[in-house]
């Protein structure tokens, strides 16, 4: 067994009444911080990993399938290309809720069951998809889909913000929020290779199915934080049991009492916590970062399909166009991943501006000919990885007491851009804008993300 002094951990030592000291009053104080990152990057780091990135997974998959279905059931209810603005952008009105929602929640009773009830109800609102007839009944759905999708993004932040080492944090947290990519690519092979024997409906059998079966695996494998449990000084056999697993090198008696570092803002009222001295400007700065990056990539996924269907592209032209940006976006939150312990936010400052040239030379080339698939795959490692930076760096600004609540409501921010950038497209295809000016209009908030993203890397200390 590891010694418990000298690197953080030590023995407190309790008196009788005589002001004796034996051995059996011996009570050993260990801190979280040194606990967490003093681990190895072993079985228990990447269980955890592992779990979060198929919860990211069955994320992604329901962020993306109602695009591919649109075409479908666009010939199939006999409906302009206008009218799926709504069921398109219900799940960010969802998102927009259930992610401060499930924030709040996560942090008051816990991650791990945050995790389970949004997985549940992604699982369920998406296999009852399949019921719809009309567009009415498909936009209630989406956005009860929207709820879970958003209660998982924040908690599943904070988790492995809280889970994994100092040293190696970002890059964890970026490559189990690869998932969502890994996820959104899905519904593009099962477009190509079930879609067209089985019909629209199996994109969501398959997702629903998805979010059941990962549902379960995390019953079973996913632990609760460690820092929430101190934080809380609730369950303690839990969080000795928790603690024990991810550090088996240690001794941990069965009377160890936990410290932690006191948190700037932890004292302040529900979300002038957000806005204490040291946190105001950052917070800021990630609201502007995750409007921006949302606000883009909801209106490519989103809307790439029907322009593309609408341009005389085939269906698997689409398909694959799709593919390539969700695993464009899985390499960017690669890279971001190797690169952003090292460099810090300097790398989502790279990515930011990169997408804008991206997207811009994609309006001015056009759908149609050879430069379609390279720039979509640039488009979505520059767009993605810029948000898997995102997510990172405001799970690593806040203190645990309110981390899944401060990851939620910058989620929820950014689906005032993603929303925006919904409607906006479904107005202004309305309005027979072309395909050309629409992409190079994408380019813009991607722009103001660079300006906010230099400003963060100025005041950021990751």
């Amino acid at each position: 067994m590891g010694r418990l002094d000298n690197t953080g951990y030590g023995p407190r030592t309790t008196s009788d009444d005589n002001g004796n000291t034996p051995d059996a009053l011996m009570t050993k104080t260990i801190s979280i911080d040194d606990l967490v990152d003093g681990q190895r990057i072993g079985a228990f780091t990447l269980n955890v990993v592992f779990w979060s990135f198929l919860a990211m997974f069955s994320d992604g998959y329901e962020i993306s399938a109602m695009a591919l279905a649109a075409p479908e059931l666009r010939a199939l209810w006999h409906v302009p290309d206008a009218a799926f603005t709504w069921a398109l952008s219900a799940s960010s009105f969802g998102i927009l809720i259930g992610a401060p929602l499930f924030g709040w929640l996560g942090d008051r009773y816990g991650r791990r069951p945050a995790i389970l009830l949004s997985t549940l109800i992604c699982a369920v609102a998406t296999f009852l998809v399949v019921l719809a007839t009309g567009l009415d009944l498909l936009v209630a759905l989406r956005f009860v889909t929207g709820i879970g999708i958003g209660g998982l993004m924040p908690n599943t932040i904070a988790l492995n913000s809280e889970m994994s080492p100092k040293r190696r944090r970002a890059t964890l947290v970026v490559l189990m929020f690869a998932g969502v990519t890994l996820g959104a690519s899905a519904p593009g092979l099962v477009a190509r290779w079930l879609l067209p024997s089985h019909g629209w409906t199996v994109l969501f059998e398959v997702g629903g199915g998805v979010a059941l079966g990962v549902g379960l695996g995390l019953w079973f494998c996913l632990p609760e934080s460690v820092r929430f449990l101190a934080t809380r000084k609730r369950r303690p056999a839990q969080l000795r049991a928790i603690a024990r697993r991810m550090r088996p090198d240690l001794e941990i008696p069965a009377d160890t009492e936990w410290s932690m570092t006191q948190e700037p803002g932890s004292d302040q009222p529900g979300l002038a916590q957000l806005f204490a001295p040291g946190l105001r400007v950052v917070t800021a700065l990630i609201w502007i970062c995750f409007a921006t990056a949302l606000m883009t990539h909801y209106f490519v996924s989103s809307w790439l399909p029907l322009l593309g269907a609408a341009g005389g592209l085939s269906r698997e032209r689409i398909a694959t166009a799709m593919v390539l940006y969700s695993v464009g976006g899985t390499l960017g939150g690669i890279l971001m991943s190797a690169l952003m312990d090292r460099y810090g936010v300097r790398v989502s400052v790279l990515l930011f501006s990169l997408a804008v040239p991206a997207l811009a030379l994609l309006g001015l080339i056009g759908m149609d000919g050879p430069a379609l698939f390279p720039l979509v795959f640039i488009s979505g490692l520059a767009v993605l990885g810029a948000q898997f930076g995102n997510n990172a760096i405001a799970g690593m600004s806040y203190p645990t007491g309110f981390r899944a609540k401060a990851v939620g409501v910058a989620l929820a921010v950014g689906r005032f851009g993603s929303i925006l950038g919904q409607l906006l497209g479904g107005a202004l295809i309305q309005w027979h804008v072309p395909a050309r000016e629409l992409l190079l209009g994408a380019s813009v908030p991607m722009l103001l993300g660079t300006a906010a993203a230099v400003g963060l890397s100025a005041r950021s200390r990751l």
